[in-house]
């Protein structure tokens, strides 16, 4: 080295000293780069019939979901139609907040909907962000309700090192997870909801006349991979969860932080390559415990860090990948728009066959004794819930209707302050509806078993002449 660059300072004006230390500084400068870029990296390998951890680097770090969230606001989905609170076939409307959430997304106007089961389909294939959104707001009445629900849940899942801020990923510096909690997660949802597991597994779906792909590009490519989930932003780097089924052995796998949609992948086929065949071929119990509260019908007051206190890792460790992983390719895009079809630089897309929509449903197995792997072992806080009827069936009472949601909101809060007994077991939420072309928001509090115990808490708020009738949802 020093005779090239000896080569080089006889043509240059700066002595042989100076260009070894800014050659040096130019070391270090590539090496942060790469170290920056590392740093987000982390990934998990579980045996998902054991529990046994085949594989681990930063797994307890603290990393931005993206997209991953939505598998949170599946399994709250999914955990409504399995108690009856709804149906593949109930309507989704969307309010102007959902239909307002950045690409990737369904495009629904303010007002319109769809059903339950094109909202999961469209969040499983392209990662609809406003389907998520009006998901959440149909389940938790508004969104930061939900969000308190999903956190709830995740204690409950003992994902104990994830807090939710929203229903589909978006940036938030107070969202976060950790690679461990997100297999904890795909886990539990094939364990707890079987029956609707199947949706993960789809690649593509008609909305309409338009055909509609996924951003799964593992599903057909890697033997066994049955879903889950695709993230990224700006911010988390690209991330994926896979669930591997070849017959006798099952892995839940996840990776976070890629460089790159191609990068990640080949890192997750690495994995999958290298550990499948360590798996175990017995066992099968449940791994993760089943949450005791119904989280539809309750609303968890959880304490949630402040928000400048809940940025990821500053300095984790980086994680190198599997040895027969493919090197990256080229780098993330700007922007921090979800999912993946706003990177730059992708993986050639997957040519998938068109086929009608199908929804797989699996008899579900017979319910083994719950148990808590040593992995997900942590003490779960105890949850107090509150009732909402924000989803059909119930009753809600209706206090106000406005054209702006914020003095819905506004309403509901100075409701609460003026009769906190008789509200103390409901839950205040808005709901969009159009009128003569404009949207306006209904300011109703839900949680109320009967029309009876409806129209008893109105009565009662009339006495302190807050106006009020009680609706069936």
């Amino acid at each position: 080295m020093r005779q090239a660059l000896s080569g080089i300072v006889s043509k240059s004006a700066f002595p042989l000293k100076t260009i070894m230390i800014l050659a040096m500084a130019m070391t270090f400068v590539v090496a942060d780069v790469a170290s920056s870029l590392a740093a987000k990296s982390a990934a998990i390998v579980v045996d998902a019939k054991t529990g046994k951890v085949l594989y681990s680097a930063n797994a307890d770090g603290r990393r931005y979901p993206a997209s991953l969230t939505k598998m949170m606001t599946l399994y709250l989905t999914f955990e409504a139609m399995a108690k009856g609170k709804i149906s593949r076939n109930s309507p989704v409307v969307f309010s102007a907040h959902a239909s307002a959430e950045a690409p990737t997304k369904l495009g629904v106007k303010p007002g319109g909907s769809v059903a339950v089961e094109t909202a999961i389909l469209s969040i499983v294939t392209k990662s609809a962000n406003d389907s998520a959104t009006a998901l959440g707001e149909m389940l938790g009445g508004n969104e930061t309700n939900f969000a308190r629900m999903m956190t709830a849940k995740a204690r409950q899942l003992g994902m104990n090192g994830t807090v939710f801020r929203n229903a589909n990923g978006l940036p938030d510096p107070g969202q976060f997870t950790t690679a461990r909690d997100m297999a904890t997660l795909g886990i539990a949802l094939r364990e707890h909801f079987p029956q609707y597991y199947g949706y993960f597994a789809q690649r593509s779906f008609l909305y309409g006349r338009q055909r509609i792909n996924g951003h799964n590009r593992l599903l057909g490519r890697i033997k066994g991979v049955d879903g889950i989930k695709t993230g990224y932003t700006r911010a988390s780097g690209f991330n994926l969860v896979s669930s591997v089924n070849d017959g006798n052995r099952r892995l839940v796998a996840v990776v976070m932080g890629g460089t790159s949609g191609g990068s990640r992948d080949n890192q997750m086929a690495g994995l999958i390559n290298t550990y499948l065949p360590r798996a175990s071929t017995r066992g099968g119990g449940d791994l993760v415990a089943k949450a005791d509260s119904n989280a539809i019908s309750s609303l968890a007051k959880v304490l949630l860090p402040k928000h400048d206190a809940t940025t990821p890792d500053e300095k984790p460790v980086a994680v190198a990948e599997a040895d027969t992983a493919v090197a990256d390719d080229a780098t993330v895009a700007q922007g921090d728009s979800e999912d993946e079809d706003t990177a730059q630089a992708e993986a050639p897309k997957l040519v998938v066959p068109a086929k009608k929509v199908k929804t797989v449903i699996v008899s579900a197995p017979k319910v083994a004794t719950a148990q808590v792997v040593a992995a997900y072992a942590e003490p779960t806080p105890a949850v107090d819930p509150v009732n909402t009827a924000s989803v059909p069936p119930g009753w809600a009472i209706q206090v106000a209707s406005s054209p702006k949601q914020s003095e819905a909101q506004a309403f509901l809060d100075k409701t609460i302050k003026q009769a906190p007994k008789v509200l103390a077991d409901a839950s205040g939420f808005t709901v969009a509806f159009d009128k003569d072309g404009a949207t306006y928001y209904r300011a109703r509090f839900g949680g109320f078993g009967s029309k009876d115990a409806a129209w008893k808490a109105c009565t009662a708020l009339k006495k302190k002449k807050i106006e009020c009738y009680a609706v069936q949802q």
